[in-house]
């Protein structure tokens, strides 16, 4: 895995990239890249993998004006030009789905495909997110994981991985507290995406729930959605042969390469 500092117009950027192929933007939800686990490598063995870490988590600098989740979404479609990237499949997980919505909605050249993992970042009516600042860690993963018992003990973790993660949830509540975890303007605005969009969802999911992953597939020109049971908010934990099952059929069906 090599990690490249990319000095941009907007932020400074740290980005991990591992593995050949397609392009595959990937990007990791309010956990941190810790959050997407052995997600990138597996996607590694068929796949370019580019991995940012969104400026502020996991210790990276984050400007005080770089404060909305389309800050985030500009500086990668920044990254995607200043690399030349072409059918290029963006996967979010969770704030990451978001980040990738975002982007979809304002680029229809290089973006082939988007697929959202329990995304966030829409306001659907009679449905309301999980409030992840009032949970307490364990909360948080009962409400995060089919299984809870199979999670990482959050008690147990080193002092300085927790220090990370608080650190990490600090910055989220400045990009995605209010008001929170939703752009109020996003969903409207996602029909306008011409590309194909799959949401994979975790049926357990008690932050994002299933009802509102249909929500947010069927809010696309051309979204579709596809459950995977036996798994919470963050899908490629708990089933990661189901979740790459999925990605590589999405992938297939939409490479720029097979429809030409």
């Amino acid at each position: 895995m090599a990690t490249h500092i990319i000095n941009g117009l907007y932020a400074e950027l740290t980005v991990d990239q591992q593995g050949e192929g397609r392009p595959v933007l990937l990007l990791h939800g309010g956990g941190g890249p810790p959050s997407m686990g052995a997600l990138p490598s597996a996607l590694a063995e068929d796949f370019e993998v580019i991995a940012p870490v969104h400026p502020g988590f996991a210790g990276t600098p984050r400007p005080d004006w770089y404060d909305g989740i389309d800050d985030i979404a500009l500086s990668y479609l920044q990254l995607l030009e200043h690399r030349d990237l072409r059918d290029v499949l963006i996967i979010g997980s969770s704030i990451g789905g978001w980040i990738a919505s975002e982007m979809a909605v304002r680029e229809h050249g290089r973006i082939t495909g988007t697929v959202l993992l329990n995304a966030v970042g829409i306001n659907v009516e009679g449905i309301e997110l999980a409030d992840f600042f009032a949970l307490t860690p364990q909360e948080l993963i009962a409400h995060a994981f089919h299984d809870p018992a199979a999670a990482p003990n959050p008690t147990q973790l080193p002092q300085a991985a927790r220090d990370i993660q608080a650190a990490n949830a600090a910055t989220l509540a400045v990009y995605a507290r209010e008001p929170y975890m939703h752009d109020p303007k996003l969903r409207r605005r996602l029909a306008l995406v011409p590309t194909p969009v799959a949401a994979i969802w975790g049926e357990s999911d008690q932050i994002a729930p299933e009802s509102y992953g249909r929500a947010y597939a069927a809010s696309f020109a051309n979204g579709r959605f596809e459950p995977i049971p036996q798994a919470g908010h963050l899908p490629h934990l708990e089933q990661l042969g189901q979740v790459l099952e999925a990605i590589h059929r999405f992938a297939h069906e939409t490479t720029r390469s097979a429809n030409t």
